[in-house]
């Protein structure tokens, strides 16, 4: 392990600040204008907003699945994706601009994860909205309207962050249980280099969101193993563990005054009656107290 990443320390427990019982909780994404989370529930058309000063609440009810979120700089506006296609998403109006669909020839896919690059590039991935064929593809997607798809050939694809550098980036192949990191060239947003960094444990679920704080470290989601991860980004040794009371844990972002407070988005989909009475507060969001800051995120430039 580098001398340099210590591990970091978990203060007190988490706790669900929003039993918002999501279908599809994802899409973590906090505001550092409103000082607020917003999150989305995929399946359930839902975008949210959290404040935690206040524990303030506001939904908006969309007619497709809304799966990312970043905001846009220089206006009150929010870039989203959609089931298909990036677009453009004013809170305090409601107004939606649906922009660029980048893969009409795949109808049985759908966007999921994405997030923007530390230049203000969003990236985004798809899926095949039944997991089932490797259908999806990771795209970036830049302020001048150019979409470029990256690579291909996954079933359901989660991530990417970056390595604290902005050199390396790490993409999530989430049903082979592989977490892969590329080369990044943070001029031109080229990847390269492509090389399977982390391949979780059979008992340890399957890697979703992820997230990186200001030491580095990296924080991965754990669908079906009930807990985020924390990771050394050049190893991947595994320095922390947060264990949460729901089974299928989706996404994470740093976020509070002081960007020390770590969001977790978790789901229900797909549980029976017997699986949400042992686990109610599946769908809620939680949060947990770190002894370290995260990064704040990028808006898209």
């Amino acid at each position: 392990m580098n001398p340099s990443i210590p591990a970091p320390t978990q203060i007190g427990s988490p706790r669900c600040v929003w039993p918002a019982g999501a279908e599809l909780g994802e899409g973590t994404l906090w505001s550092v204008r409103h000082q607020a989370l917003f999150w989305v529930d995929i399946l359930g058309r839902q975008l949210h907003r959290y404040y935690p000063a206040t524990q303030a609440q506001k939904s908006w009810a969309f007619e497709e699945e809304i799966t990312a979120v970043a905001e846009v700089a220089g206006a009150d506006e929010l870039l989203v994706t959609l089931r298909k296609s990036w677009a453009l998403f004013n809170t305090q109006t409601g107004a939606l601009k649906r922009l660029l669909n980048p893969e009409p020839e795949r109808p049985g896919n759908r966007f999921n994860d994405g997030k923007c690059d530390a230049q203000g590039r969003f990236w985004a991935g798809t899926m095949d909205f039944d997991c089932k064929e490797a259908t999806g593809a990771l795209y970036r997607y830049t302020s001048d309207g150019e979409c470029t798809r990256m690579f291909d050939g996954f079933v359901v694809t989660n991530g990417p962050t970056w390595s604290r550098d902005g050199r390396t980036m790490y993409f999530n192949d989430t049903v082979q249980a592989n977490i892969h990191a590329f080369d990044f060239d943070p001029v031109d947003g080229s990847l390269s280099r492509q090389r399977i960094w982390l391949v979780l444990g059979a008992d340890d679920g399957f890697p979703d969101g992820m997230t990186t704080d200001a030491a580095g470290r990296l924080w991965v989601a754990h669908w079906g193993g009930a807990c985020v991860t924390c990771h050394d980004p050049e190893t991947g040794l595994e320095l922390a563990r947060i264990k949460l009371p729901a089974s299928q844990i989706t996404n994470c972002a740093f976020g509070g005054a002081d960007l020390k407070t770590l969001f977790i988005s978790s789901a229900r989909v797909g549980l029976d009656a017997v699986q949400l009475a042992r686990s109610p507060l599946a769908g809620g969001l939680f949060c947990v107290e770190l002894d370290g800051p995260g990064l704040p995120s990028t808006a898209f430039a």
